[in-house]
């Protein structure tokens, strides 16, 4: 797993397998990078006629999403993401498989029918899915319950409903340093509300202490739990008690609403001669709003580019895709591996406002550049379109579907696919070399060596300062 980051930079990110599938938008059932994020296996049927487990039924249609990303907890109070439906179901175990699951079914009979005390039929059946899953022995394949799929999906797609905050657990003593359970020495804090957001307007400020969440006390929850608390559909109001500078606690009540994050961030440097965009997740939003600043970029005359993906832990793959195609006119921008060792090119698409050679990109990356952020830097890479300048990447060649369950049993993020650069080289578990190694800090203090050094590349060192701040989520 990567450092603790910004909220999406982990979530799963979702995103349709190249050419062979349809692309999903975010409002797309189960939305889901990753990010994260976020089909799924069918279990067998837990039916109490033997019969019933044998039938072999219409093998089940689900609305499933690849993805490229890396698993990552909400830092947002957010949520309400719906899931995708599923179109049919399998009603019992095929004949051919009869005798590998008879000892699931004798295990399972045993304990509904003679152990003493109550059974939760649901919980028991997603403890065998889980067990399933964790079986395969992959970080990247993973069971969710219902909520923690929604969670996951929702930080890739980009969209969330919620009140539009950032938070965290940060100890009472100060720093920047993760804690839990909350409590007197760890507290709920919010770390910017989001412009524009429910949040703000009702007043929500950075630095502000969360003490209680509809007059419920904070106090022993973790941060999961205290955000669930405030998640909640568009229209809905919740109540938090706020500290604020150590005074007495108040009440804010907020309506909750849709959330879009912004996932681009742009900004002239070196006196107008460059173009810096910082890109923080993959989702189809971030990649419209990257070709237009990359469209502007073009009609203004600015063809030195800094690409920053420092950070940013995937997202869809289609998303990566499309911000490739703005640099490479043609030819694979990634390959796709299936389990069968099929490869298919996933092409550029045409029409990239910056495909001409005149322009010059240099790409910062560091340890947490992973997916979706390594398939854009490995193909600027292997084309030559682009100089990787920073540190070595995360090493993730993996891509995920995220499939949902019926009867509201959670869903899996499966591994289904290997993904390689142009050159088919294969990163998983090594990363990306950047062409300009940079170690973080050594220009002094106040300075961002990495960009410093890639505008250096670019010829441009004029007006180098400090880093633009990083890219918070807006409606």
């Amino acid at each position: 797993m990567l450092p603790t980051e910004p909220e999406t930079a982990h979530g799963d990110a979702v995103d349709a397998a190249p050419e062979s599938a349809a692309e999903p938008t975010p409002d797309a059932a189960p939305a889901g990078d990753s990010p994260g994020a976020p089909a799924e296996a069918a279990a067998p049927a837990m039916s109490d006629a033997p019969a019933r487990r044998r039938r072999r039924g219409p093998r089940p249609a689900y609305l499933a999403l690849a993805l490229v990303v890396l698993i990552g907890g909400s830092t947002l109070f957010l949520s309400g993401y719906s899931l995708g439906a599923r179109v049919a179901t399998t009603p019992g175990t095929p004949a051919e498989l009869d005798a590998a699951f008879a000892p699931f079914w004798d295990a399972y009979d045993a304990i509904t029918q003679q152990f003493v005390g109550k059974v939760d039929r649901k919980q028991l059946i997603e403890g065998a899915i889980d067990g399933m899953v964790g079986s395969l022995g992959d970080q990247f394949t993973q069971y969710l319950t219902s909520e923690e799929y929604k969670q996951n999906l929702q930080g890739i797609a980009g969209r969330f409903e919620g009140i539009g905050a950032e938070i965290a657990a940060r100890p009472a003593s100060g720093g920047d340093a993760a804690c839990t359970p909350l409590g007197p020495d760890c507290r709920l804090t919010v770390v910017a509300p989001i412009a524009d957001s429910p949040a703000e307007k009702a007043g929500v400020k950075p630095g502000d202490v969360v003490v209680a969440i509809d007059a419920a006390a904070v106090d022993g929850l973790t941060l999961d739990e205290a955000i669930a608390k405030v998640r909640g559909p568009k229209g809905t109001p919740v109540t938090l008690s706020i500290v604020r500078d150590g005074a007495a606690p108040f009440d804010v009540t907020i309506v909750r609403d849709l959330i879009r994050q912004r996932e681009v961030q742009t900004q002239d440097l070196a006196d107008g001669t460059v173009g810096y965009l910082k890109l923080a997740g993959f989702s189809d939003g971030s990649a419209a709003d990257f070709e237009r600043a990359i469209a502007d970029y073009a009609e203004r005359g600015v063809k030195k580019i800094v690409l920053d993906l420092r950070g940013n832990g995937g997202g869809y793959v289609t998303a990566a895709r499309s911000v490739a195609s703005e640099f490479i006119g043609s030819g694979p921008i990634y390959w796709q591996e299936d389990a069968k060792g099929d490869q298919v090119a996933a092409d550029a698409k045409p029409g990239g406002a910056a495909t001409d050679p005149s322009f010059q990109v240099a790409v910062l990356v560091d340890g947490g550049s992973a997916s979706a952020s390594e398939i854009v830097a490995g193909a600027l890479q292997d084309t030559r379109r682009g100089v990787l300048v920073g540190e070595q990447t995360f090493g993730k060649g993996t891509i995920q579907e995220w499939l949902p369950l019926p009867d509201d049993t959670g869903g899996m993020r499966l591994t289904i696919a290997k993904w390689l650069t142009p050159d088919k080289r294969w990163i998983h578990g090594t990363g990306l070399t950047p062409d300009v190694p940079v170690v973080p800090g050594s220009t002094g203090s106040g300075r961002d060596a990495a960009l410093d050094r890639a505008l250096e590349v670019l010829g441009a060192t004029t007006g180098a300062a400090t880093p633009p701040p990083s890219p918070v989520p807006v409606p």
